[in-house]
């Protein structure tokens, strides 16, 4: 696997409440002989450190047996370290399939407390690399742009 490309992006503001925003993430089609769907991590932190919140683990859900798909979760080094080697599988209302390549919107949680938090997506795809990228968010107010530079396109903020 590739290294990790860390992109650190602008501020995000959006009027209202934080419910009210939708984070999109871009999966891009790649060009290469053996495509994997990567697995992908969406996850907050507040700014001044304290716990990860998850908002979004796609991975193989339907891979059973001894090497099922929680095996690979790990891969999301980042992601695993803050927080996921703790969560049980599957987590209700978090986690499901990997997607195909295209844009995914996930919601922001509406008890999302006004403050300042570091965005965060991690994708890793088998016979592929991995790639991390994190975008400042301010709480109320969102429009952020970002991007990932090969495992991740695009990744914004927005009300919706």
């Amino acid at each position: 696997m590739r290294s990790t490309a860390i992109l650190a992006l602008g501020v995000v503001a959006w009027p209202g409440a934080a419910g009210a925003a939708t984070v999109n993430v871009t999966i891009p089609r790649l060009n290469v002989a053996e495509y994997h769907k990567p697995y992908v991590a969406v996850w907050l932190e507040p700014a001044t450190g304290g716990p990860a919140r998850t908002l979004a683990i796609w991975y193989d859900v339907k891979k059973q047996g001894g090497e099922s798909g929680t095996k690979w979760l790990s891969d999301l080094r980042a992601w695993w370290r803050k927080g996921g080697r703790s969560m049980a599988m599957p987590a209700s209302g978090i986690s499901g399939a990997t997607r195909a390549p295209g844009t995914h919107g996930i919601p922001l949680p509406a008890d999302l407390k006004p403050g300042q938090y570091v965005l965060n997506v991690e994708a890793a795809r088998e016979t592929g690399g991995r790639e991390l990228v994190q975008m400042p968010l301010t709480v109320p107010n969102p429009n952020a742009r970002g991007a990932g530079s090969h495992e991740l396109g695009a990744v914004t903020v927005s009300a919706r």
